[in-house]
């Protein structure tokens, strides 16, 4: 199964409680902070909702 690597690199603040808890859901709380995610439909549907903040990578 393929993965994602999603780094956060636009700051939360000021940003929507909904966005920055979906940030959270994904393991990414400080600018620079990466994680590695499985490709699948909710990992793809939090990077839609988020995307300007990431940037995603596939490994």
């Amino acid at each position: 199964m393929a993965n994602l690597r999603i780094k956060l690199v636009k700051s939360l603040n000021g940003r929507l409680e909904k966005h920055i808890a979906t940030a959270n859901s994904l393991g990414l709380r400080k600018i620079g902070n990466e994680t590695v995610q499985p490709d699948n439909a909710q990992t793809r549907g939090k990077i839609a909702k988020i995307g300007y903040l990431l940037q995603v990578t596939e490994e």
